[in-house]
C-alpha cells in the first residue's frame, strides 16, 4: 500500500548558492545544462537554459554511532577540470576527520537530456560495510520550488525516483540499481530529516504531492563506482527512458561523445599559451550560449544570493541582457569563435522590438522579464556587428541581411537619446558616460554602414547627431571646483550620472539600494568607473587632462588593494552587495568590488600605452577566480567573515560566474597580445581623436557646436556661436523669432530618413543675452502647438 509523506507542502522553496565552481553542457548536443557548487551538482537547467529543473543533488554519508555528514556542508571538496577548457568535472570530497573520500565525475550525455555522475566512495577508516551513501535530489521544475510532486516506483523492473510539475518531469536511476529510497516534503519528511534523526532510511514514503519535495536514494557502492543518471522529459516515462538509455550506453561512451567536441572547439580558437584562465573563460561563455534557441547568451546560470531567494525571483541572472550578451559575443569574437558571434547576431535580430530597441532583459524566447529602457543595450548590437564585420567573420551578404536591424536600432537612438531611462547598472536615468559613449560610437558606426548599404542619405544626420552629443559630454558630465575635486587635488572630473533635466537645474540623483538620506545625493558627489568608457569607445584620449583627473578621483574613492591585486567599486555609495555584516543583499546593502572593472581598467592602461600596468592588472584579474577557475561578479572588500564564507579578495555571494567578466578577460588577453584595444571603434578614434571635428579638448564647447532641442530634451541655453537644431518626430514648421517677435522666421523641417524631422535655426551670430522664441505648426493636422518655447544664448 502506497505511503504518503507528511508535512505538505514543506518549507518555502529556495534557490541555491550562486557561488558556482563549474558550469557544463554538451556542445551542440542535448538540451540540459548543469552547475556545481560546494562540491555537488546544484541547479540543473532544462528544457531551456533559462528554466531550472532542480535546486541541487547532493550526498549524505552515514555510519556507525549516529555518524552523519552532508557533503556540501561538511565535506572538503576540490573541483578540477581533467581537460583544459572542457566542462567535464572531477570532484573529490573528503570527510571532516578523514574517514572517507568521495569522488564524482560529472558531465552531460551528449545525446540525451541527462546529467551523469560516476560516483565512488572509498572508506579509509573503519569497515566499508558500516558506511552508506545517499543521494538527495531537490526538484525545482520550471523555476519553482513549490508545486512539485515526487514519487518512487519500480519502473520496468528498475527502482526509480520521479519528480514532476505540470508538463516537466525528472527521473533518477542508478547502475547498480538504487538500494532503497523515499520521497518527502523538504524540512519535514524528506530524506535529510530521516537520516539525521535515524541514521538510515526508515520512513520509505512513496508519494509527496504538490509541494517543495526531495527525493532520496541509497546507492550501492559495495562493488565499485555507481553511475547516477538524472533524466528529464515531458513525462515521467520519457525522463526514465532518457536516463535508462544513458546508463545502457555507459559513462565511458558518454564521456567520449561529450569531451571530444569540446576539445575540437578549443583547438579551433585563438590560443593564449600560459594563461589557463583563457580556455576556461571561452568555455564559460560558450556554455552560456544556447543551442536550443540558437545564439542567445545568458548573463549567468545562477541567482545572486540564491539561498535567500524564493520562487518570487524567477529570473535571477539566467536571462538575456542584450548588453551582457554583446559583451559575451565580443569575447567569443576575441577568442576566434566566428560561428558563435554570427549566431549571437542572428538571435539579436530575432528578438529586436518593432521600434528598434531591445528589452532590459528577457527570457530566451524573447519575452521580457523587466521592461526598462537602457539605451546602451540598443547601441551595443550595432557595434558588435561592425566589430564582427571588421574582423572578417561575417558572410559576404551579412550587411544586406542585418542592415534593417541596424537601421531600426539607430533610428531608436536618434529618436530617444541621448538620455537613458536606466544606466548600464540598471539603476538611474539621465546622462551617463558609458551610455553616451556607446550611443555616439554606434551612430558613427551606423553612418558608415548606411553608406556601405547604399543608403548614404541618412549618414550625415547620424554623424551630426553624434557630433552634437559628443560636444556636450563635458557640459552634461564634467564638474569643477567641488569638495571632492579639492580633496583629491584636481580641477574637476566626470561624474557617474546627471539627471535628465540637468539642463533645467536639477542636480540630484537617487542612489538605488540605499535607504534614508543616503538615497539622494548631489550628482557632483557620485563618481563611477564608467568614465573610462569615454576612452574605451574612442571619444576621449587616455591622456586627456579631464580623464587623468577623473582617474585620480576614481582611485581615491573606488579603488581597493586586495591581497590579490587592485579592484574597484562601481561607484561610491553603491548599495548592491552584502550588508556590513555579510548577510545577503535584500534590496539594500553595500556594493562590493567587481573584477570586471579590473579588466576594464587594464584596457585603459593598454590604451595609455602602459603595458606593465596592463600585465599587473591582468594578473590580478586572473587571481580573483573562485573554485573551478570561475570569475565572480563581486569579491569581498573587507575583513574576512568565515561564518558567511566571505574572504577579503575572494568571491562574494553574488553571481559566479559572471559571463561578462569572462568575456572581458578574453578581450583583454587578445588586446594585450595585439597591443591595441580589441573592441575600440575606429570611427570615433578617427573622428574625435585624429580629425577632431567638434571634439572639445577643453571643457569649453567649440565655437560652432550644434545643440539640439526636442520635446524629450528641451534645452534652455546655448553658447554664443552655437547652432540650434530643433527636432520633431513628425513634419513641422518652426515659427521663430530672435528679437521678441518683432520679426519672425519660418523654417520647414527636413526629413532625416530616420523618423526625426529637423530644422537648423540660424543662431551662430547671436550675442550673449539673445533669446530664441519659437513654436510649431503641424501640417498633418493643420494646427498650432499653442505654446512658445525659449532658448537663451548665454556664456
Amino acid at each position: 500500500m502506497a505511503s504518503d509523506a507528511f508535512g505538505a507542502p514543506g518549507v518555502p522553496g529556495r534557490w541555491t548558492s550562486a557561488q558556482k565552481s563549474g558550469v557544463g553542457a554538451a556542445l551542440d548536443g542535448s538540451p540540459i545544462w548543469f552547475t556545481l557548487s560546494h562540491g555537488i551538482l546544484n541547479e540543473v537547467y532544462w528544457p531551456r537554459m533559462d528554466q531550472a529543473a532542480i535546486r541541487d543533488l547532493g550526498f549524505i554519508i552515514t555510519g556507525p554511532d549516529g555518524y552523519f555528514v552532508e557533503e556540501k556542508r561538511q565535506g572538503a571538496a576540490v573541483t578540477k577540470l581533467p581537460e583544459p577548457g572542457v566542462p567535464y568535472y572531477l570532484i573529490t570530497s573528503t570527510a571532516p576527520t578523514g574517514e572517507w573520500e568521495l569522488q564524482k565525475e560529472v558531465l552531460c550525455d551528449p545525446l540525451r537530456p541527462v546529467v551523469l555522475q560516476r560516483v565512488s566512495l572509498r572508506v579509509k577508516q573503519g569497515n566499508p560495510e558500516d558506511y552508506h551513501l545517499y543521494a538527495i535530489l531537490a526538484s525545482h521544475l520550471d523555476n519553482h520550488g513549490a508545486g512539485n510532486s515526487a514519487w518512487r516506483e519500480s519502473w520496468k523492473g528498475i527502482p526509480a525516483l520521479f519528480a514532476a510539475r505540470d508538463s516537466y518531469a525528472l527521473a533518477l536511476i542508478a547502475d547498480p540499481i538504487i538500494r532503497d529510497g523515499s520521497v518527502g516534503f523538504v524540512g519535514y519528511s524528506d530524506g535529510w530529516q530521516d537520516l539525521r534523526q535515524h541514521g538510515t532510511l526508515s520512513w520509505h514514503f512513496d508519494r509527496a504531492d504538490n509541494g517543495n519535495v526531495a527525493l532520496t536514494a541509497e546507492l550501492d557502492t559495495r562493488s565499485g563506482p555507481v553511475t547516477l543518471a538524472l533524466g528529464a522529459g515531458r513525462t515521467a516515462s520519457e525522463a526514465a527512458v532518457q536516463a535508462r538509455g544513458a546508463l545502457a550506453s555507459g559513462f565511458d561512451q558518454a564521456e567520449d561523445g561529450y569531451v571530444q567536441p569540446w576539445k575540437r572547439w578549443q583547438q579551433s580558437l585563438w590560443s593564449a599559451p600560459g594563461r589557463p584562465l583563457y580556455p576556461i573563460s571561452a568555455m564559460v561563455v560558450r556554455v552560456h550560449q544556447s543551442d536550443l534557441v540558437p545564439g542567445g547568451i545568458l548573463a549567468s546560470l545562477s541567482v545572486p544570493w540564491g539561498s535567500s531567494k524564493g520562487d518570487g525571483d524567477l529570473g535571477g541572472y539566467h536571462l538575456v541582457w542584450s548588453r551582457d550578451m554583446v559583451e559575451a559575443a565580443g569575447g567569443l569574437l576575441a577568442a576566434g569563435d566566428g560561428t558563435g558571434v554570427r549566431r549571437a547576431l542572428e538571435y539579436l535580430r530575432a528578438v529586436q522590438e518593432a521600434d528598434g530597441h531591445w528589452h532590459q532583459n528577457m527570457w530566451l524566447d524573447g519575452t521580457p522579464y523587466w521592461s526598462g529602457i537602457q539605451m546602451d543595450e540598443t547601441a551595443l548590437p550595432i557595434l558588435l556587428f561592425d566589430l564582427a564585420r571588421r574582423e572578417g567573420v561575417l558572410a559576404a551578404g551579412a550587411l544586406h541581411d542585418f542592415w534593417p536591424m541596424i537601421r531600426q536600432a539607430a533610428q531608436y537612438l536618434v529618436q530617444n537619446g541621448p538620455v537613458t531611462q536606466q544606466d548600464r547598472w540598471e539603476e538611474d536615468g539621465g546622462y551617463t558616460p558609458f551610455t553616451l559613449a556607446a550611443e555616439i560610437a554606434a551612430l558613427l558606426a551606423a553612418a558608415e554602414l548606411a553608406e556601405l548599404s547604399g543608403e548614404p542619405a541618412v549618414a550625415p544626420y547620424l554623424r551630426e547627431t553624434a557630433d552634437a552629443w559628443n560636444a556636450q559630454v563635458e557640459r552634461w558630465l564634467y564638474v569643477e571646483n567641488t569638495e571632492t575635486a579639492r580633496e583629491v587635488g584636481v580641477d574637476g572630473y566626470y561624474v557617474r550620472i546627471t539627471p535628465a533635466d540637468y539642463d533645467e537645474g536639477d542636480s540630484l540623483v537617487p542612489i538605488k539600494n540605499r535607504l534614508g538620506p543616503s538615497s539622494i545625493r548631489a550628482a557632483s558627489a557620485i563618481v563611477s568607473t564608467d568614465a573610462l568608457a569615454l576612452v574605451r569607445f574612442g571619444l576621449r584620449a587616455p591622456d586627456d587632462p579631464r580623464i587623468l583627473n577623473t582617474v585620480k578621483v576614481i582611485d581615491a574613492l573606488l579603488r581597493t588593494e586586495t591581497p590579490r591585486g587592485p579592484s574597484w567599486h562601481r561607484y561610491n555609495e553603491d548599495g548592491y552587495g552584502e550588508h556590513e555584516d555579510g548577510s545577503p543583499f535584500d534590496g539594500t546593502g553595500v556594493g562590493r568590488l567587481w573584477p570586471l572593472l579590473t579588466g576594464e581598467r587594464a584596457h585603459y592602461a593598454l590604451a595609455s600605452g602602459d603595458l606593465a600596468e596592463t600585465d599587473r592588472l591582468t594578473t590580478a584579474l586572473e587571481s580573483f577566480v573562485g573554485e573551478g577557475g570561475l570569475l565572480p561578479e563581486q569579491i569581498w572588500d573587507t575583513d574576512d567573515r568565515p561564518d558567511r564564507e566571505l574572504y577579503f579578495g575572494r568571491p562574494s555571494g553574488s553571481a559566479m560566474p559572471l559571463v561578462w567578466a569572462h568575456a572581458e578577460y578574453l578581450k583583454l588577453v587578445r588586446s594585450r597580445a595585439e597591443e591595441r584595444v580589441f573592441d575600440m571603434p575606429p570611427q570615433t578614434v578617427t573622428r574625435y581623436l585624429h580629425q577632431s571635428p567638434q571634439s572639445p579638448q577643453s571643457p569649453q564647447s567649440p565655437p560652432e557646436a550644434r545643440r539640439t532641442w526636442r520635446f524629450n530634451h528641451k534645452i534652455r541655453q546655448i553658447r554664443p556661436g552655437s547652432r540650434l537644431r530643433v527636432e520633431t518626430l513628425v513634419p513641422a514648421r518652426i515659427h521663430c523669432s530672435m528679437d521678441g517677435w518683432a520679426t519672425t522666421l519660418d523654417l520647414d523641417t527636413q526629413d532625416s530618413g530616420l523618423g526625426v524631422h529637423y530644422a537648423d535655426v540660424p543662431t551662430a551670430g547671436l550675442a550673449a543675452g539673445s533669446r530664441v522664441i519659437f513654436t510649431f505648426y503641424w501640417p498633418s493636422t493643420a494646427n498650432w502647438e499653442g505654446t512658445d518655447f525659449e532658448v537663451t544664448v548665454a556664456d
